[in-house]
């Protein structure tokens, strides 16, 4: 256990460009009171209908509260995520945490992976050795990757921006610069969530050495199609029926699941309620979306699904210790107010790109739209199951499809870092 004394987030190094160690060390102190505020949580009444129509409901919170306070460890993550090479370099005026694991094969392929909201590096831990050691879990020593995966300015470990302005081609350009100073001359990236809008503004931006693009979540909803779900207008006549399912989805989520979106967007700093309240924060983060709403719950229940319990509040724990409720919301604001475009509108992205759509994600983009929106697809592929987080939830699939997708961007001779 950690001595109680001991800062919560240690690094080494003084030079705030160089790449420094990192490690997470947590007094004890804050996790007894993250469970005296967890214990003294008050509660509102019972929803008014059997379903979520209403929001979380009480009863899946309520189960979720006594497993943080009763079997919960933290100790049994941070160790986990010690065990990583965890690194902080500085990099237009704001510290980023990112993991870095180099694969012992020859040729790995460097990958720059960005989490969204709200998620963090947790995402992508289950698919590290998979994609780092390809041949202890069915792959080939070909299909061998080295892997970056930053915290989003604002998320997790990384520093919090002080002037509006971090939206996503900044952090784009930062996650370029990372790269650049890693020593890769040669790499791809990959997101999902704000993940994919960063990807996709580094495939526009086009930084020397970047291969290709993989996606999970990607732009590619057509003008036509955006501004009837705007103006709440019918469908389009001509839909096939992909392209009706994708509009039934996002047509779902733009009526109903949108909320808290709208206020990270508009009034972020009105959140104080997240920054005081454990189970507030929690309430709010399994929020996101329908699907994965319905899975975490399912998950609470005793089910076993793509996430654990402890895969939760993992995630949720990271948010409450690091204090990021609310300057991870920013990014929200700074994108609205810094406004690059819709977040579904295509970019008009020149080179490869790849396509992997899981059915529970927001919408499941057809091919037929895939292919107008990135002129170079190079894969596509519907998924049988996962959904929003996919990595986290179908880590089998998800390194699988990386994998195949960038098979036909590997050649020459790829520099690795010497850090």
């Amino acid at each position: 256990m950690a001595d109680s004394t001991a800062p919560a987030f240690q690094e080494t190094s003084s030079d705030k460009t160089d790449v420094r160690r990192f490690h997470v060390n947590v007094p004890e102190a804050e996790l007894t009171d993250l469970r005296r505020r967890i214990n003294a949580t008050k509660w509102p009444e019972k929803e008014l209908v059997a379903d979520t129509s209403q929001g979380v409901q009480l009863a899946t919170v309520q189960k979720l509260a006594r497993y943080w306070t009763t079997d919960y460890h933290w100790r049994r993550y941070e160790a986990k995520l010690n065990a990583l090479p965890q690194f902080i370099t500085e990099i237009d005026g704001l510290d980023i945490h990112f993991v870095h694991v180099r694969s012992q094969h020859t040729n790995a392929l460097p990958i720059i992976i960005t989490h969204g909201w709200p998620g963090s590096v947790i995402e992508q831990l289950k698919v590290i050795d998979p994609l780092v050691n390809p041949t202890a879990h069915g792959g080939s020593a070909e299909d061998a990757f080295d892997i970056v995966i930053p915290s989003l300015p604002g998320y997790g470990f990384s520093g919090k921006p002080t002037a509006p302005g971090w939206n996503p081609p900044r952090i784009a350009r930062a996650w370029a610069t990372l790269m650049q100073r890693l020593g890769y001359t040669r790499y791809v990236a990959q997101g999902g969530d704000w993940g994919n809008a960063v990807t996709e503004f580094m495939a526009v931006q086009e930084p020397a050495g970047l291969l290709g693009i993989h996606t999970n979540m990607p732009a590619t909803v057509p003008a036509d199609v955006s501004k009837a779900l705007a103006f709440n207008q019918a469908p389009p006549a001509d839909l096939a029926p992909d392209e009706r399912q994708a509009w039934d989805q996002l047509d779902f989520f733009y009526k109903n699941g949108l909320g808290y979106a709208i206020e990270m967007n508009k009034r972020p700093q009105t959140l104080y309620g997240i920054v005081d309240s454990p189970v507030g924060l929690a309430a709010w983060m399994i929020d996101h979306d329908a699907r994965s709403e319905e899975m975490i719950a399912r998950v609470f229940e005793g089910k076993t699904e793509g996430l654990t319990r402890d895969d939760v509040l993992d995630n949720v724990t990271l948010y409450w210790l690091t204090n990021t409720a609310i300057s991870s919301a920013q990014l929200y604001w700074d994108n609205a107010h810094h406004p690059t475009g819709g977040f579904f509108d295509p970019r008009g992205i020149k080179i490869p790109v790849a396509v992997s759509v899981f059915p529970d994600e927001l919408y499941a983009a057809p091919r037929s739209w895939a292919e107008k929106a990135y002129p170079k697809l190079i894969h596509y592929n519907r998924l049988p199951k996962g959904g929003h987080f996919a990595a986290w939830e179908q880590p089998k699939l998800f390194c699988e499809e990386l994998r195949v997708s960038f098979r036909s961007l590997r050649s020459g001779v790829l520099a690795k870092s010497a850090a």
